[in-house]
């Protein structure tokens, strides 16, 4: 059978997903009357709750008689790892843009890693339906980003379709009839070429995804590059130094058809396929025949710039909530993850009980976060920080990111002001042509960002977009003044009251309601001034003997302020820590203690 290997990239909300849904349906994938869930796709549920695509997923529909594999891939570029990866498994791709944002900062990163690769994509602007779709417009500004990221000509020459993966349909011209998406189809056949393979040599396959199946195993997914390979048949495992680790059975080879897994009994050059019975072969190294030496080569990997120390959960609390509390625990879970994600960096701090996890970005980490607190894990986590390096003259550097801002004209002021007080450099201003939009972008680093996502979005009330995107390592941009106001810490052990509450609202807005266990150490608001203030969140009315001439006064508590992970994480300082519970994210002191922590505090002056 004839065959076809592609993979979707672009900018995040852009509509892959749901482009990959209606080819699925217009492939036949589905019996008519089945009922089918949108973004089908996105089958985890951080990936559902969220909205996005989170890791790269592998489905595959025929299509006139040529089996075509398709790889759904990430849009954020906190998961560009798992898109570095992928693109290496396909010989096509599907650049997909929005009519009315076009380009954006990860269309820029996906789309110069594929044409590094020498892929030629096809592109197709999306949401060609929409009131402020621009579609010439958004074509020139992607062929001036094929000519920046230095395509040759044969990728500039890039076909071009408009489609609405919503209402299922694709075309050459935007005056021809719109009725389904045969043309994408029809394109994908004539321009993406059969995989490059040599179904002649020995079996070579190069590992770029590991998942764990609980009925199977360890399954690696890549493409086989050359040969064949046969259920029970055995192979080596070689690293990047090709170096053997091991020899194993092939227990089970899977390939997707339509959204299901099917076990083969042969797999030949082109496919792609999981296999199972490898027991410490893992993502970038090869598996292969006996007679093949040499491991082919892996597609090298942007280095992690963010960093959170992840440490057990030592407050009064700590185990309440979770069964997974110990540092042995946490150390073979965050091991696990590492194996799979090889944009995850871990290592050992000079304490037992805290690791330190780099990655791309807050998002990143916090989705790791979030995964392993509803399995159960119970968690004390550090504020993120940028990971600096020195080149060869020792000046210091640090990671820079392209920002690009979409807000209200009204509000570009305050985002200009904001972003230079974070040591950020306007690059360019374009003004929208429809509305009163304005785009504005930003070269930033890195550590100036770290929370300032949620008072983006405070000043200009909910109504910009900001995009990020890692740009290099630039020398060091100097000091940036940290703005934020004390905080309110519970000077006891005990469960907080309404009244006490009641009484310390004056203090500062709230984090905690009354009824919740605190501990002395945890921060239960924010103080109105730069100062902290201890405070007794315990305290009850004192009642007497003597009858009161008035009836008592109402206690009218005004609602707490409740932070998501992410706000905690970025609001936290260097001096306190996010406890991470399965139910429950409290902000503490990192040392609980009052005495031993005013006495920390001239040792650090």
């Amino acid at each position: 059978m004839k065959m076809r290997n592609i993979a979707i990239i672009a900018h995040v909300d852009h509509g892959k997903t749901t482009l990959v849904d209606g080819l699925l349906k217009q492939s036949g994938t589905f019996r008519e009357n089945q009922k089918v869930e949108t973004c089908v796709m996105d089958s985890n549920d951080l990936e559902r709750e969220r909205g996005i695509t989170i890791l790269s997923k592998c489905t595959s529909v025929n299509w006139q008689g040529t089996h075509i594999n398709i790889v759904d891939t990430p849009g954020h570029a906190d998961f560009g790892g798992e898109v570095e990866r992928i693109l290496s498994m396909v010989d096509g791709v599907v650049l997909l843009v929005d009519s009315s944002e076009g380009p954006m900062p990860q269309t820029k990163f996906v789309l110069g890693k594929a044409l590094k690769l020498g892929l030629c994509p096809i592109v197709v602007i999306n949401k060609a339906d929409k009131a402020d779709a621009r579609c010439d417009e958004v074509l020139n500004e992607i062929f001036d980003l094929f000519v920046s990221l230095n395509a040759n000509d044969k990728q500039l020459d890039f076909p071009v379709l408009y489609a609405s993966g919503r209402n299922g349909w694709a075309v050459n011209e935007l005056s021809d009839e719109k009725k389904d998406l045969s043309p994408l189809f029809e394109l994908i056949l004539s321009y993406v070429p059969e995989p490059a393979c040599e179904p002649d040599k020995p079996f070579s396959m190069l590992a770029t995804t590991l998942e764990a199946d609980k009925f199977i195993g360890r399954l690696l997914t890549g493409k086989i590059q050359s040969g064949s390979l046969r259920l029970n048949d055995t192979v080596k495992v070689l690293n990047s130094n090709n170096q053997e680790l091991e020899r194993v059975r092939v227990s089970k080879i899977l390939a997707y058809r339509g959204l299901n897994r099917e076990a083969l009994t042969e797999a030949h050059a082109g496919d792609i396929v999981a296999v199972a019975g490898v027991v410490k072969g893992t993502v970038a190294d090869t598996l292969c025949a006996f007679e093949v030496n040499e491991a082919i080569k892996a597609q090298p990997i942007d280095p992690p710039t963010l960093a959170m120390t992840f440490s057990i959960n030592d407050s009064p609390l700590a185990g309440r909530e979770g069964d997974k509390v110990t540092s042995r625990m946490i150390w073979d879970r965050l091991c696990k993850e590492a194996e799979g994600n090889i944009a995850l960096k871990i290592s050992r701090t000079d304490s037992s009980d805290a690791f330190e996890v780099a990655g791309r970005g807050e998002l990143q980490l916090g989705v790791l976060i979030e995964t392993m607190r509803r399995e159960g894990f119970e968690l004390s986590i550090s504020r993120p920080r940028v990971l600096m390096k020195r080149d060869e003259n020792g000046q210091l550097l640090e990671p820079i990111e392209e920002v690009v801002v979409d807000v209200d004209e009204e509000f570009s002021g305050t985002v200009v002001e904001k972003m230079g007080q974070r040591r950020a450099e306007m690059t360019d201003m374009i003004p929208s042509q429809i509305g009163n939009k304005v785009r504005l972008i930003f070269n930033a680093p890195s550590r100036g960002l770290i929370g300032y996502h949620s008072e983006f979005l405070t000043d200009t009330r909910g109504t910009g977009v900001m995009n990020r995107i890692f740009k290099g390592y630039e020398p060091h941009k100097g000091d940036i003044d940290s703005r934020r106001n004390g905080v309110l810490i519970s000077s006891e052990t005990g469960t907080a009251i309404a009244y006490s509450l009641w009484k310390l609202q004056d203090r500062g807005p709230m984090f905690i309601d009354s009824g919740v266990p605190v501990y002395t150490g945890m921060i239960i608001g924010e103080h109105t001034k730069p100062n902290d203030l201890e405070v007794n969140p315990c305290k009850s009315k004192q009642l007497t003997n003597i009858r009161a001439a008035g009836k008592d006064e109402a206690i009218d508590l005004v609602p707490p302020r409740k932070m998501s992970l992410e706000q905690g994480l970025s609001y936290i300082q260097e001096d306190e820590l996010l406890e991470v519970t399965p139910k429950t994210l409290r902000l503490r002191k990192r040392i609980l203690d009052p005495i031993a922590r005013r006495r920390q505090k001239p040792a650090e002056i």
